[in-house]
């Protein structure tokens, strides 16, 4: 499961950026290749403005601005084109991406037909399907081009990877989950030894200060190795619910991280360097610890909001 979709996010997007906000998402459409997948100026700026609306929210204008620039929004088109049934765009994405994710299911499951079982089902998952009211519904929605559409494709394959494992359970072993699904480092990728001590530093600072609901919100998912569904029972809630606060959540993290990074003086491109497909297994942080550490508080922490 994923969070809001971003297709309903735009419907409600705030109009009131500003017109120096404004122009900035104009500045970009040039370089977004909307025009080749018939996406509008007047879409790309919706599509912009409910990035900006959910990830903005109490930013300054200049805040605002650096954050649309930031913005890969030759891949956020792309995304929404695909989602949007736009067959040129779809021909534009196996080309490029195809591969990709075909070497990431196998990298996951070492065995061929489940990597292209597991890709077929997500390629499926992307393509989309009607819901009950007729709309295209596709997982490219959530995309957000925050960062690259191919790392943010290994992380959803991984966790679609690891949902379908906590579902066999009795045929995968938990060391076998582990390690195909926690890190979502690109393929065959060294272990970074040497990644910055300011990383470990404020990862450790970070989870911290994590409050009890928090922690037992990602060590369910992450080290406990449940589904969303089972975590949703006990919390009494859906699973999409579950879903909101972990993508809320981690996002909210990197954001805490990265601040302290800069905090700590290091420059904002490399904080995105950084950070940028982090394996945790490569910093001095003990991890589990830190979520392990509210253990006692686990049982009271089954309800409520970030």
């Amino acid at each position: 499961m994923l969070p809001e979709s971003a297709t309903s996010a735009e419907s409600i997007a705030d109009p009131k950026l500003g017109s120096v906000v404004d122009r900035a998402i104009a500045r970009r459409y040039g370089e977004s290749g909307g025009e080749a997948f018939g996406i509008s100026r007047e879409r790309f700026q919706s599509i912009v403005a409910a990035v900006v609306v959910r990830y903005g929210a109490g930013f300054s204008e200049p805040e605002k601005v650096a954050l649309v620039e930031s913005l890969r929004v030759e891949e956020l088109v792309l995304a929404r084109a695909c989602s949007a049934g736009v067959e040129a765009a779809w021909d534009a994405f196996l080309a490029r991406y195809r591969a990709a994710l075909h070497s990431t299911a196998l990298r996951l499951t070492h065995d061929e037909a489940t990597a292209r079982e597991l890709a077929g089902e997500l390629s499926a998952d992307l393509y989309g399907i009607p819901n009950s009211e007729g709309r295209r519904v596709s997982k490219l929605d959530y995309y957000m081009g925050r960062g690259s559409l191919e790392g943010w494709l290994r992380t959803v394959l991984a966790r679609e990877h690891i949902d379908r494992c906590r579902s066999h359970r009795n045929d995968v072993s938990i060391e076998e989950q582990i390690e195909n699904g926690v890190s979502f480092a690109q393929p065959d990728a060294p272990l970074a030894a040497e990644t910055d001590g300011r990383v470990g530093a404020a990862i450790a600072e970070t989870l911290a200060e994590l409050k009890a609901e928090e922690r037992f919100l990602l060590a369910s998912y992450y080290l406990d190795q449940r589904t969303l569904a089972e975590i949703g029972r006990q919390m009494g809630v859906h699973e999409s619910t579950v879903s909101r606060k972990l993508d809320r959540l981690t996002s909210a993290l990197r954001k805490r991280v990265r601040w302290r990074l800069q905090s700590a003086g290091v420059a904002a491109r490399r904080c995105d360097e950084l950070l940028q497909d982090l394996d945790v297994r490569t910093i001095n942080v003990d991890v589990a610890g830190k979520l392990k550490q509210a253990g006692s508080s686990k049982q009271e922490s089954t309800a409520g909001t970030f």
